[in-house]
């Protein structure tokens, strides 16, 4: 007898990258998911009601599994690898590749990205000289992935994996966003683009991620 498929209810907001990562993982993965709009810019994540029952960390995206809530994106990931059998590693070898990029995304990658993207687009005014630290970073870490990349056609090597699609996912949201023209600043990040955008199932994140959006300013 079959196990039957989880059932997935996802919290997000539609500009969030880490809700992007789950929400493509799950639909290249084949599972559909319950999507629970989250009024993060009105500061509901703020709110003690919502971080005691919802999550105590405060942030989004969080996925509930059979209704287990989990959070952190990472971890999740692997763990929709595991559960699915797509997008994971197949030696130890792999593993330790798909780790050490997923730490790196986090602490150096999206972890700017999305601050940097957040301030930029979504704030009406925001200190410059922090903008412009923010994006020296996010330059020099786009210039390690880009070299990286220049070797290999996915992050770990021939095939796409759960690092991938977390590396990717504040790359793909509109350019005006950040201000990135990957075709001109880093070429091979954007061939990686469009390898990932080519995989059956993918969408681009206000695709997957209806709702009620916070306003643009650039």
């Amino acid at each position: 007898m079959s196990q039957s498929s989880p059932t997935y209810r996802l919290h997000y907001f539609p500009e969030s990258g880490n809700s992007y990562k789950l929400a493509l993982m799950l639909t290249l993965c084949g599972q559909s998911f319950e999507p629970v709009w989250t009024d993060f810019g009105g500061g509901v994540t703020r709110t003690p009601e919502w971080r005691a029952t919802v999550n105590e960390m405060g942030e989004i995206p969080v996925l509930e599994e059979n209704g287990e809530r989990l959070t952190q994106t990472a971890p999740i990931l692997l763990r929709l690898a595991e559960r699915h059998g797509r997008f994971g590693a197949k030696s130890e070898a792999e593993k330790f590749e798909i780790l050490r990029w997923l730490f790196w995304d986090n602490h150096k990658l999206t972890g700017f990205m999305a601050t940097y993207r957040y301030n930029r687009a979504f704030l009406r005014s925001v200190d410059p000289v922090v903008l412009d630290f923010m994006r020296r970073r996010i330059d020099d870490y786009l210039g390690i992935l880009n070299g990286h990349l220049e070797k290999r056609a996915f992050v770990i090597g021939d095939r796409p994996t759960i690092a991938d699609i977390s590396m990717m996912a504040y790359l793909s949201f509109p350019k005006n966003e950040a201000g990135y023209d990957f075709a001109v600043s880093h070429p091979a990040v954007n061939e990686w683009l469009l390898r990932m955008a080519a995989l059956p199932g993918w969408k681009a994140p206000y695709d997957l991620l209806p709702g009620k959006r916070l306003h643009c300013y650039v």
